[in-house]
């Protein structure tokens, strides 16, 4: 058997998901119908991890094994992909990789994005978040590189979440004026589910001064999530690109 990695970019909007879920429409359920059926054999594929309902990638990466060793690289499958696949769902390539290359245990670190929009623009309703309350994105710029000298989460973690630790080390964490967009970017080794939209919610929280950059700091430390703020809403949330160790490719 041969192991592939599939790379993806997708709009979440009309999706519960990446994962397999009973009577939902999800990212992973579309992949293993379009591979199976242009392979003509019953294709399973692991992802890099679960992104909720209605967040987007621009990057997403998952692996599947296949007895067929002539699909690396292959356009004409990825043009019979795409053919199949909602206009929403895109693969990007299929590289072949070692055989204990993992998706998501492989992987180095992953980026997202959140983007909020400070202007009504229709262009950009379902990719970002409207919000137009006055922000002090100074103090949420020194709050978020607070971020980086910590390891322990949880306070921005969904509450019941099956994990055996809450451990993360965040590389970068930076919020940017893109235009009309406010865009937070954030890569860590690993991320916590709802973590990115909890930190960006408690961050909302100090840019318009209902907690200080003390206060923020607090609540990293009480590793308790009901101190955090509201999770931001899925619509702004991408993730944008995963890493991966470069001696796992061989084609």
């Amino acid at each position: 058997m041969q192991r592939y990695f599939i790379e993806l970019a997708y709009l979440g909007t009309n999706y519960c998901g990446w994962q397999i879920q009973p009577n939902a429409n999800t990212i992973q359920a579309e992949i293993e119908k379009a591979l199976s059926t242009i392979l003509r054999e019953d294709i399973s594929v692991v992802g890099a991890g679960r992104t909720d309902a209605g967040v987007h990638a621009s990057f997403f990466v998952a692996h599947f094994d296949s007895p067929q060793e002539k699909l690396n690289k292959d356009l004409k499958l990825l043009a019979s992909l795409n053919s199949i696949l909602p206009k929403d769902i895109a693969v990007k390539e299929i590289v072949a990789v070692i055989p204990d290359a993992h998706a998501r245990f492989t992987a180095l670190s992953r980026t997202y994005e959140y983007k909020i929009s400070r202007h009504k623009d229709p262009f950009n309703i379902d990719t970002s978040w409207l919000y137009k309350t006055k922000l002090d994105v100074d103090k949420m710029k020194r709050a978020s590189s607070k971020l980086l000298f910590y390891r322990d989460y949880t306070s921005f973690s969904k509450l019941g979440s099956d994990v055996k630790t809450y451990n993360c080390k965040i590389f970068f964490a930076l919020w940017e004026q893109k235009e009309s967009e406010l865009v937070f970017t954030i890569r860590a080794d690993r991320f916590l589910r709802n973590m990115v939209r909890a930190i960006v919610g408690t961050l909302i929280d100090v840019g318009r001064g209902k907690i200080s950059e003390d206060e923020f700091v607090q609540i990293i430390e009480a590793k308790n999530r009901s101190l955090a703020g509201t999770s931001a809403p899925a619509e702004g949330l991408f993730l944008t690109n995963v890493e991966y160790p470069v001696n796992i490719f061989v084609g």
